[in-house]
């Protein structure tokens, strides 16, 4: 599985280091970050893309960037954190 990070860029490279880690702690998978897309693998099955979005939801509510971010769906094993929207009236 794959988690396009590119767009929390603008919040540091920390951050994506950071959610990397997490991801780490919770799966207890191979995660490698190649520039800014996180790669995670475990070697007797597979994550769910389903859990990983979860994950990646939890992670950005953590760290407070729920508000300015989404995590959407990209290709088959893709994930992308998107900034949102935003509005004024």
């Amino acid at each position: 599985m794959k988690i396009d990070a590119s767009e929390l860029k603008s919040e540091g490279k920390e951050v994506i280091q950071n959610l990397a880690d997490f991801i780490k702690n919770k799966t207890r998978a191979d995660v490698n970050v190649e520039s800014r897309i996180i790669n995670a693998s475990i070697e007797n099955g597979e994550i769910s893309k389903k859990y990983l979005r979860v994950l990646v939801k939890k992670f950005l509510h953590k760290s407070e960037l729920k508000e300015y971010y989404r995590v959407i769906s990209g290709n088959e094993d893709t994930l992308r954190v998107k900034e949102k929207k935003v509005y004024e009236e």
